[in-house]
């Protein structure tokens, strides 16, 4: 998985990573080079004392170190420059395909789980594409390199090697096979700390409420304990491998000079060739070591690759039409076609046979109990959720075919738990509209009855919304998300019980002017409260998914014993007539 997704993002980088393997190839064949001269030196200058020859054959390895640091630095601009490249893209397409998904998908993964894979998880791969450019590259060119010039200098000394780098090998083999699980380990419990920790924040107002910070601390201690267990054992792992790679070339080293100094006594070896076979042997092991350091990041990469892979390649229910209608003939007509909507494993759907028709000028209420599937069927006609049975069509064409661009402006929704984003007032209201105009603002204001609150901050439109909304009222919240779909006049207006936090004066007053500003819009209002529904030109009933009732408010309080029922729990039966 993970020299697949390195392949993919890699392709597009091809002629930085031939450059770097080129400039990385120039600077180990030096680096190689540089024991032979030293050793020639050794042999040819100081045993006969020949200083021009000394100065000679120093000035070469002078210049060979100069063209051999420059090129090392340059390859390490551009693994650098390609890491951070191939991070932003993984980044990118993570986040496109996040965006992508319906809340099937998102629900499935888990907000904590995906924030973790688009960071955490991109950062472990992209250390591992930098590392890869620096070290992976030159680690086997220095390897084979230094083994053939080592034969050269002396090919009986060379059999050590025989038995010194396959032990290295395979107890590095040995290690990286035990840290592979613990790396997926270490990330999956980097998920639960994360998640605990969102829950946490986002629910310290219940936390508090029930004085449940005891119980919270331990929940999250237990999370943090797993993973710190985790990690351990797997540094414990990692640190293993230097103090045992260290003990081969201190082994080797002793067993290099002891073998060598006897050949050397011999007549059979020159001192020159000693020296630069112990430069050549520790290259080699420096070799493996870099290696080593590779394979310390790949278990642990290799993980993060896999659940970064996961996400991409997860195709969202929300397909993208192959060929999207980009235009729209008719104004603001929305009709459901025997809608049905079940989640995956579920035994009852959700929704089931669901049809009605909604059009310009007119208000379409829904209303039914918690749990009848209010929400979900509300959110089914801008592709939050996709239907599973029937069709969803605006304006004659089904949502399914529409580019969604095009549904964007033509349908706009107040959700349920309206969310503002970090920024200001006037930011957060030109979300759907970027060009309108601050008198536009006001105005949307004025019709949401938000105009008095925004006008009491002290910056006005340039006031501060902190991060979700936090540092306003519920009520305000609601009305600033009001006030957003009305600056971004669609055609189809949504409201997913959006007047709730609102007192009983300020949503008539804002029910009156909503009334005329989408005078000519279809809108459709999902409501627990019957006063804010009652004199909408149609109510539909729902329970448990169907629709058992379609009417007005006159007519289903006559026949319709399950509105009527819902009715009378919050009205006299004087106040209902």
């Amino acid at each position: 998985m993970l020299l697949r997704l390195l392949r993919v993002y890699l392709d597009r980088y091809r002629w930085r990573l031939t450059a770097l393997v080129a400039l990385q190839l120039v600077s180990t064949l030096g680096m190689l080079y540089l024991p032979t001269l030293n050793a020639d030196i050794i042999d040819h200058g100081v045993v006969v004392g020949d200083t021009g020859y000394i100065l000679r054959i120093g000035a070469v390895m002078l210049g060979v170190s100069v063209v051999q640091v420059i090129c090392a630095g340059a390859a390490v601009m551009f693994g650098a420059r390609v890491s951070m490249a191939v991070g932003r893209d993984l980044r990118g397409a993570v986040f496109d395909q996040v965006q992508a998904f319906s809340a099937r998908e998102v629900n499935r993964f888990g907000a904590p789980s995906l924030i973790t894979r688009a960071t955490n998880d991109v950062q472990q791969v992209q250390m591992l594409v930098l590392l890869g450019a620096t070290m992976l590259v030159s680690a086997p060119i220095m390897c084979v390199g230094g083994i053939i010039l080592a034969i050269n200098q002396d090919a009986a000394l060379s059999l050590l090697l025989v038995a010194i780098v396959p032990v290295l090998v395979v107890a590095i083999g040995l290690i990286v096979w035990r840290m592979r699980p613990l790396g997926r380990g270490m990330q999956e419990r980097l998920d639960t700390v994360n998640r605990i920790l969102r829950e946490q924040i986002t629910g310290l107002r219940v936390i508090r409420a029930f004085v449940r910070d005891g119980h919270e601390r331990d929940r999250f201690g237990a999370a943090n304990d797993d993973l710190t267990d985790v990690s351990l054992r797997f540094g414990n792992l990692l640190g293993m491998m230097f103090p045992l790679v260290f003990t081969v070339v201190n082994f080797s080293s002793v067993a290099v000079i002891w073998f060598g100094a006897h050949r050397i006594d011999a007549g059979d070896m020159r001192i020159g060739a000693l020296t630069a076979f112990i430069a050549y042997l520790m290259q080699i092991l420096m070799a493996v070591m870099m290696a080593t350091f590779m394979f310390m990041m790949i278990p642990r990469a290799e993980v993060c690759a896999e659940r970064i892979s996961e996400v991409l390649d997860t195709e969202s229910s929300l397909r993208a039409p192959t060929a999207p209608v980009r235009q729209l003939h008719a104004t603001g007509q929305l009709e459901l076609r025997g809608v049905g909507f079940r989640y995956p494993g579920a035994e009852v759907p959700v929704l089931r046979e669901v049809s009605l028709r909604a059009g310009p000028g007119r208000t379409t209420a829904i209303i039914g109990s918690t749990g009848s599937g209010k929400t979900t069927l509300v959110g089914l006609i801008p592709r939050i959720a996709e239907a599973t049975e029937g069709a969803v069509l605006v304006d004659g064409v089904d949502v399914r075919e529409l580019d969604p661009a095009v549904l964007s402006r033509t349908v706009g929704i107040v959700p349920q738990r309206p969310y503002l984003f970090s920024g200001t007032i006037a930011s957060n209201l030109r979300y759907g509209n970027p060009d309108a105009t601050d008198e536009e603002l006001w105005r949307a204001l004025e019709i949401a009855q938000a105009k008095e609150f925004v006008e009491a901050m002290p910056d006005g439109l340039a006031s501060s919304i902190a991060q979700g909304g936090t540092n306003v009222s519920g009520g305000q919240r609601q009305r600033l998300a009001i006030a957003r779909v009305l600056v971004h006049r669609p055609e189809i207006y949504l409201f997913d019980d959006s007047f709730s936090a609102l007192d009983y004066a300020t949503d008539a007053r804002l029910r009156a002017a909503l009334a005329q500003e989408t005078a000519q819009a279809c809108v459709l209002i999902v409501a627990q409260r019957v006063a804010t529904i009652r004199d909408a030109d149609q109510i539909i009933v729902l329970e448990a998914g169907e629709i058992v009732g379609v009417g007005t408010h006159h007519e289903l309080m006559g026949d319709n014993p399950t509105y009527r029922e819902i009715v009378l729990s919050q009205l006299t039966e004087q106040e209902a007539a």
